[in-house]
Formats: structure tokens, sequence, C-alpha cells
């Protein structure tokens, strides 16, 4: 009887071992370390400095057009907008549209993602990236824009759109967050998945992959890096964890809120896209949606001029329409 009683603790005991298992892998983690430290600057020439500082932040090893680029009037202006670009690209990605943003009065500012925007497109400085960094440059970003213009605008596409929420949910001085085809998770990967093979590359050893396996290094723009690193992609996935976890929680801070999704996605997941403006919505948050048409094919990257199929005259046409309004 005791040896009965024996084993069946120990297949309970086992049963609940694998259980906690399985639960911890769907669990994402390290997200408790993920907060924002704010440290906005007091006026317009404080944002310049700091500005600066960014600028000449290992200028020498960045390819030029990766730099950081400041579209400015002079002076504080009504509007200001910070453009965040995506894994992998760099400022150059945005350069036409803070060109179309400037021309109509905004002071705009776009500076490469940590790790970013280096003139060695085989680097492997991606292995390095951290969502903390991450979150920590969406902050550089909101505290210099307080001097740029009285309304703070942030957009991101990507990669640059999980920092934009995670902007939007954590800072109230940002005034308007426009997310465009943010990498909460990936189409190759099931939704409920995600969570799972975020913690698992993160256990696997480092590895690299080729954007376009048959192009390798020949795939455009030439600014942009050809490769991507497992480890980063995790952390961006780690930091749009962060966000969709307190968008169940609490409403985002930021009061007007814009996501941008593409009917013709081929790359991120709009299913995970669409559950954190439920969480949103659900919290009584200001939330508009707008999807560009699946017929009219466009990559993921609607951006850079660029890139391939690019239709920049509807996609500008239409982000303006949108933004700031």
């Amino acid at each position: 009887m005791k040896q009965r009683k024996f084993a069946g603790r120990t297949i309970l005991i086992s049963a609940c071992i694998i259980i906690g298992l399985v639960a911890a892998a769907f669990t994402p983690w390290g997200l408790g370390q993920l907060s924002s430290h704010p440290h906005p600057v007091n006026d317009y020439a404080e944002a310049v400095q700091r500005i600066t500082s960014l600028a000449s932040y290992d200028s020498a090893k960045m390819n030029p057009v990766c730099q950081v680029q400041f579209m400015t009037h002079g002076q504080k202006t009504s509007r200001a907008i910070v453009l965040v670009h995506g894994y992998t690209a760099c400022p150059q990605q945005f350069h036409e549209l803070g060109q179309e943003l400037y021309d109509l009065g905004y002071n705009v500012l776009i500076a490469p993602l940590p790790h970013h925007g280096l003139a060695d497109r085989m680097t492997s400085e991606l292995s390095q990236l951290t969502a903390e960094e991450l979150a920590a440059y969406g902050d550089q970003m909101v505290d210099i824009a307080q001097g740029l213009g009285h309304k703070v605008i942030m957009a991101g596409i990507s990669g640059g759109g999980v920092v934009t929420a995670w902007a939007a949910q954590n800072r109230s001085d940002l005034d308007e967050a426009v997310i465009i085809s943010p990498a909460f998770g990936f189409k190759q990967i099931p939704t409920k998945s995600t969570a799972p093979a975020m913690n698992l590359t993160s256990l696997l050893p480092e590895s690299y992959a080729w954007w376009d396996a048959a192009l390798k290094t020949e795939i455009q723009p030439p600014y942009a890096y050809p490769r991507y690193s497992m480890h980063g992609l995790a952390q961006i996935l780690r930091l749009g964890f962060s966000v969709q976890v307190a968008a169940r929680r609490d409403r985002p801070a930021t009061v007007s809120l814009i996501v941008v999704t593409n009917g013709a996605e081929p790359s991120v997941n709009n299913a995970l896209t669409q559950e954190v403006v439920t969480s949103w919505r659900a919290r009584g948050a200001n939330v508009r949606t707008f999807e560009f048409d699946a017929a009219l094919k466009l990559p993921h990257d609607l951006i850079d001029p660029n890139q391939p199929d690019q239709q920049i005259d509807v996609v500008y046409a239409q982000l303006i329409k949108l933004i700031g309004h």
C-alpha cells in the first residue's frame, strides 16, 4: 500500500513538474526588468545639445547616411516628430518621409537604434542588442522631442513600431504614437508559439540569418544590414511582450494612438497587433486603426523608397493624413 502511495505521489509530482515547465515555456521571460526612466529636456537648446551628443557617438564607424538626421526649423515648433526605423535598417529608411513632414512645418528627428547603422554591413553588433537598450532609446527620443515641439509625435515601423508602442504605453508626455506594422510576432510562427520561440531562441547559441539567402549582401537597400541576429530579434519580441502584458493591465500613457497595418503583410503577425489594440481599447484608450488594402501588395517595409515594389506616393499620403490629426 505504501509503495502504491509513493508511486502515486511520484506521478503527481512529475506531472506538476511537466505542467510547470510547459507553463514556463509559454510565459515570456525577463519582462520585469523593463521600465521607463523619463528625463525630458527643458528647452530647445538642451534638445539640440543632446542630439549633438548622439550624432558624435561612434560617428567614425557609422555609414554617413545612417547617422542622426535632424531636420530643424531652428526653434521649437508646434509639432515635432521622432521617426523610428526598423530592425537592421537605419535612419535613411525614413529620410524622404521625414523631409515631407519637415516641409509641413515639423521638426524631425531620426536617430539610429542601438547597434544599427554601422558602415560594416556584416557587423555582429546586433548580438549585443537588448530590450533594455530599446526601452532606453524610446525614453531618450521622447525626452529630446520635448524641446523640439509643443506637440510630440513618435512614429515607427516593425521593430521601431514595437519601440513606439512601448513609448506609448509608458510616456504620458508623448502626445501621439503612430505604430506601423509592429513586430510583436511573425507570420512564420503560430501566435501561441511566439513566447516559447522567443524563450528558446534566447537560450540557443547565437546565429545569423540572411534576409534573402539568394541575394545575401547584394540585397537592397545598400545601407541596411543584409542579415539579422536571432538573439537581437528575440530582444525585440521581448520588448513587444512587455507591451502586450502591460496593455492587458493598464491604459497606455499616451493619449492618441494610431495603429497601421498592411493587408498584404508578408512578415509580421497582424493578429498579435490586433490583440494589443483590443487590450488598449478595453482599457478605454483612444486608438485609431488603418490597414493598407491587400490589393496594393505592399512589402513589409512600406516606408523605404529603395525597397522593391514600393508605393510611397500612396503610403506617405495616407500616413501624413493620419499623423497629427
